[in-house]
């Protein structure tokens, strides 16, 4: 019934409000409690140990949804698996100019080139106001638009919040920030996780407590940059991939809006970063986890992540379209999926087909 009235009412919504308005909307309706939470019960068989931590089941929110940390433990009681905050930078920026944030109805996506627009660090004081209340929160950190030193500021992130998150996620892939996709170049990332691993572990000596460190790739890589990447993560202390950020390619596209700039998510993102994700996966083969993002928007979709070689699976802009009740769908779906495969955990699908999708051709 909840899916049922969220589509009923998402004409009149995206009609009456912009974007960015009815994305404030959300996060005051999820922080009053007025969203009601997930009525699925938990199914052990969903639960995945990764990166030394256990996740009741794989789905999580993706992070640009709750940037400033301020509804984590509402989306966990959605039954998100995991959340993610941020993208934080140490100061607090405006981002890009407005209109920034589009809406392609027609072919269930979005356009943004929000640029890293956050509270800053101040946002640590959310988190401290939550301890004690458990489940996964992942924390994405970034760097300054006027940065002069970027990698100083995931440093500065790590940090500042290493005695609060669960994981962190070190965001070099928006193609909001003119220049920040270098840091995925090989010197240049070589230098960056050099950097923060070695503040991951001085605040683990300080806390008693080492944090996980993911990276966030673009989708839009070629072979030798996948390449490179693997060769700089697998010689890493680093503990996880999430694949992929939002994309500048533009498959065909039925919407008005569709040649504004920016990154582009949602159902048209899900070939291209499903095929990422499988040839990553071949590449790094059970190394570390990778967690599957892009145009996740129903169990299907979710269930062809984890078989292309996800351990997780994030998203978000599925839920624009969806509403709450998507959570709930995809968490059902995962469970017949492993009853009709007759598979015992859903760790055993992970990379099924990973072979398959790895071959596909990204533009279809």
């Amino acid at each position: 019934m909840i899916g049922l009235g969220y589509k009923l009412a998402r004409p009149a919504l995206f009609s009456l409000t912009e974007p960015e308005a009815a994305h404030r909307l959300t996060i005051r309706a999820l922080a009053s409690g007025i969203v009601p939470p997930c009525g699925v019960p938990a199914d052990p068989r969903l639960a995945v140990d990764a990166f030394g931590l256990r996740f009741p089941n794989p789905l999580g929110m993706a992070a640009g949804f709750d940037k400033d940390a301020e509804v984590p433990d509402a989306l966990l009681r959605l039954g998100f698996g995991f959340t993610e905050v941020g993208t934080l930078t140490p100061k607090a920026q405006e981002g890009n100019p407005k209109p920034r944030v589009f809406r392609l109805a027609d072919d269930h996506a979005l356009i943004n080139r929000l640029g890293f627009n956050n509270g800053g660090h101040a946002g640590r004081a959310r988190l401290v106001a939550r301890q004690g209340r458990g489940g996964i929160v992942g924390v994405n950190v970034g760097a300054n638009k006027d940065s002069a030193d970027r990698i100083a500021d995931y440093v500065a992130g790590i940090e500042r919040f290493a005695d609060l998150a669960s994981y962190f996620t070190i965001n070099v892939s928006s193609p909001n920030t003119p220049g920040l996709r270098g840091l995925q170049e090989r010197g240049a990332l070589e230098a960056l996780l050099g950097r923060v691993a070695t503040a991951r572990d001085a605040a683990a000596a300080r806390h008693g407590r080492r944090v996980p460190l993911l990276l966030k790739v673009a989708p839009d890589l070629d072979d030798a940059a996948v390449d490179d990447i693997v060769a700089v993560v697998t010689a890493s202390a680093l503990d996880g991939l999430i694949v992929s950020n939002t994309t500048l390619a533009r498959p065909k596209l039925a919407s008005s809006g569709a040649h504004e700039t920016g990154g582009l998510s949602g159902r048209p993102l899900f070939r291209r970063s499903t095929i990422m994700l499988a040839r990553f996966r071949l590449k790094l083969g059970d190394r570390m986890p990778l967690v599957g993002v892009g145009g996740v928007d129903s169990g299907p979709a979710a269930f062809a992540k984890i078989l292309a070689g996800a351990s997780l699976v994030q998203l978000y802009t599925g839920l624009v379209y969806e509403g709450p009740a998507l959570v709930g769908d995809i968490l059902r779906h995962l469970g017949r999926e492993l009853d009709r495969r007759r598979l015992s955990s859903i760790t055993a699908a992970v990379g099924l087909e990973a072979e398959a999708w790895a071959a596909r051709d990204p533009e279809g």
